[in-house]
């Protein structure tokens, strides 16, 4: 998806409103105001306020893809792949905090493409249990539950934003934090070896 440079702009001031004040507390009109022109001439840019919120959950749901494309085909350990994998991830969520608010909160307000966006994040989710799987297996740690291991990663990684947006001088720290409690629990690395 490539946008204008008037798109951009548009896009831009979107995602503070909608930030601000939930996507469906916010009109064109409001967003007109913001960029200071009249709310018809945003209709020479948009269809139409969905798509702007389309633009958005489209927008990072493929730069999941892609990061996650990445990970799959590098030649590393299972172990490490987990590591790139989580780190991927949450680089795109630090990088785009408020975005992955409005991703994470308001995509159900999607219309005509809810569908569509549905099955694209059902088949993120696949093949991401895919990988997880490979990486339990390679590593014969047990898995109950394929999916809800999943669910569980996707669901503490996507909301990591919160975090980010609150402990703006910490990220490092609060990445590595996320990263060991995903690969060893709520207990810490229970395999590091008893001398350390």
């Amino acid at each position: 998806m490539v946008l204008k440079d008037k798109q951009n702009k548009i896009l831009e001031a979107a995602v503070e409103l909608f930030k601000e004040k939930g996507y469906m507390g916010s009109s064109v009109r409001d967003l007109a105001t913001r960029l200071n022109i009249k709310a018809a001439s945003l209709y020479a840019h948009i269809r139409s306020k969905e798509e702007i919120l389309e633009w958005i959950c489209f927008g990072i749901a493929h730069e999941f893809f892609a990061e996650l494309q990445k990970v799959k085909s590098t030649n590393i350990s299972p172990r490490e792949k987990l590591n790139l994998f989580i780190d991927k991830h949450l680089s795109i969520v630090l990088k785009n905090r408020d975005v992955t608010h409005i991703y994470s909160n308001e995509w159900r307000h999607l219309d005509v493409k809810l569908p569509e966006f549905i099955e694209l994040r059902k088949k993120y989710q696949q093949e991401v249990e895919q990988l997880i799987s490979e990486i339990y297996q390679a590593e014969n740690w047990e898995l109950k539950s394929s999916a809800f291991t999943t669910r569980f990663i996707l669901h503490t990684l996507n909301n990591s934003y919160f975090w980010f947006k609150r402990n703006v001088e910490s990220t490092t720290d609060i990445t590595d934090e996320i990263r060991d409690k995903i690969l060893f629990g709520l207990i810490g690395n229970h395999q590091k070896s008893p001398d350390k």
